[in-house]
């Protein structure tokens, strides 16, 4: 299995801890990636502002990966779910299709729709699968509680994403459970975590992440689980901020490669557990007892 790697602008910049952990477990179950250096924005910036400026955004990079023959893996859910309805797009309109390729030409690009675009979450339930990870894990978790964030982007739209089942999910919860963690039910599981209107509405911003959380702990929740870099910013870096203000107990995030990878063996430090910003070092203690072996 091999895919090209589409981190996006966020994960480089403010959680690298993310590509960092996602690399070291693909790795493990041995999907390749490549990094093409041509590509750029996703385009979400612009879905709502210009229609054709964001469709060229978007085709660059679905070019780009078509000409590599390579499908896309997106860690984040924006950006998978902006490509992916950028796709769905010029799939239906073959005439903004056509006027988006004749731009695209000029940089020798050409987008036919012949390649697939993927969450990190998709490739490990559907391509690795659930067996392989178990064949992988090292040690499990033992009587830890995850409260599960799935993200808006990945499961609406739909008829678009084709990630889940939008009213009831499952996808994610089985990944957590395949480390021995208990995945557990709440309330606001498919709630927005409050980053996309963080910077325009604060308050609002932080009152839907205040609500994810109480919501999280009243499920007996230890830690929170996202695979998103806007929502693992909400639930840690804003979290943390939220924390300092009121001095209320944080629920901290971990990101989904950074609990699958403490169960194969791989190191923290290339996990980038410590570059978290809240303390989540306390999940290893979860861990059964026995051998580990680093990567």
């Amino acid at each position: 299995m091999k895919y090209a790697l589409f981190l996006g602008c966020n994960i480089p910049a403010r959680v690298d801890q993310y590509d960092a952990s996602a690399r070291a477990v693909l790795r493990q179950v041995g999907v390749q990636l490549k990094d093409i250096r041509e590509f750029n924005c996703c385009g979400y910036p612009m879905r709502n502002v210009d229609q054709k400026a964001f469709l060229l955004s978007s085709a660059v990079n679905l070019a780009l990966a078509e000409k590599a023959g390579l499908d896309i893996l997106a860690l984040c859910k924006c950006c998978f779910g902006t490509l992916k309805e950028a796709e769905h797009i010029l799939t239906e309109q073959g005439t903004l299709k056509e006027e988006i390729n004749r731009l695209l030409a000029q940089r020798g690009l050409k987008y036919t729709g012949k390649i697939r675009i993927k969450h990190l979450l998709s490739v490990l339930y559907h391509d690795v699968g659930l067996d392989t990870l178990k064949n992988k894990i090292t040690r499990q978790y033992k009587d830890v509680k995850i409260a599960t964030h799935y993200g808006c982007h990945a499961l609406r739209p739909s008829k678009i994403t084709r990630f889940d089942d939008p009213v009831a999910p499952s996808i994610f919860d089985k990944l957590v459970e395949v480390t021995g963690a208990k995945s557990v039910d709440w309330d606001r599981k498919l709630e927005c975590c409050g980053a996309p209107v963080m910077g325009f509405n604060d308050d609002l911003s932080m009152n839907l992440t205040k609500k994810k959380i109480s919501s999280g702990k009243k499920a007996g929740a230890d830690y929170l689980c996202s695979a998103c870099p806007y929502c693992q910013l909400q639930f840690d870096t804003v979290q943390k901020m939220m924390v300092s203000e009121n001095g209320n107990d944080p629920l901290a995030s971990v990101l989904y490669p950074q609990l699958l990878g403490l169960c194969m063996g791989i190191d923290e430090k290339t996990l980038g557990i410590g570059m978290n910003q809240l303390d989540i070092s306390g999940v290893t203690s979860f861990l059964e007892s026995g051998e580990e072996n680093a990567e």
